[in-house]
C-alpha cells in the first residue's frame, strides 16, 4: 500500500498501545516532523508514562502542532487517537489552520499489540489495550466521516511492514 500525503498534512496516528505506531513514525518520518504524546508527557513530567501529566502533555502537543501546521510543515500525531473526540480536537487544529488532514490506522490483531506491549519497557495492563482496540473498532466505520482528507488502515504487521509513505 502506497501511502500519499501533501507536504502541508497533519498526518493522525490511530492505534491501541503495541500496534506500532511510533515504530512507523520513526521509519517514514522525520524525527522532527513527528510530535508524540509520550514525549511530551515526558518534557512536562521528565516520565512520559506519568498519566496525571497528559492534561499537560496534550496542551503542549497541540501547541507544537498548531505551531508546525501554522508554517506548513507536515506534521504527524502520534498518540493512540481511538477516540473520536480527540481526533476532533487534532482536526480543528489542522482546519485553523487550513490544512489537510489524514488519519494511518492501525489496526492489528488484539495478540500481536498485546505482545509487542509486553516487550517495551513501559507496559500498559492488558484490559487498557482491550478498551482502546474496542474504542478504534466502535469508531472505525464512521472515520471517513469526521473530515479526515484521506484514511488508510493497516491490518497487519506484515501490511505495515509493506506499506510506503511519498510525501509530494
Amino acid at each position: 500500500m502506497e501511502i500519499r500525503l501533501p507536504r502541508d498534512a497533519l498526518v493522525v496516528l490511530v492505534g491501541p498501545a503495541g500496534c506500532g505506531k511510533s515504530t512507523f513514525a520513526a521509519r517514514h518520518f522525520l524525527p522532527t516532523q513527528v510530535v508524540a504524546s509520550d514525549a511530551c508527557r515526558a518534557l512536562v513530567s521528565d516520565d512520559e508514562s506519568n498519566p496525571a501529566s497528559s492534561r499537560d502533555a496534550f496542551a503542549l502537543m497541540h501547541l507544537i502542532i498548531g505551531m508546525r501546521l501554522k508554517r506548513g510543515r507536515l506534521t504527524v500525531a502520534d498518540a493512540t487517537n481511538v477516540r473520536a473526540e480527540k481526533r476532533g480536537e487534532l482536526l480543528e487544529i489542522a482546519r485553523r489552520h487550513r490544512r489537510p488532514a489524514a488519519a494511518i490506522v492501525f489496526e492489528l490483531p488484539e495478540a500481536v499489540c498485546q505482545e509487542r506491549n509486553r516487550a517495551r519497557g513501559r507496559v500498559l495492563p492488558p484490559q487498557a489495550i482491550r478498551a482502546q482496540l474496542r474504542g478504534l473498532r466502535e469508531s472505525l466505520p464512521r472515520l471517513a466521516d469526521e473530515g479526515f482528507s484521506a484514511v488508510w488502515v493497516l491490518h497487519s504487521a506484515e501490511e505495515t511492514e509493506a506499506a510506503s509513505v511519498r510525501i509530494s
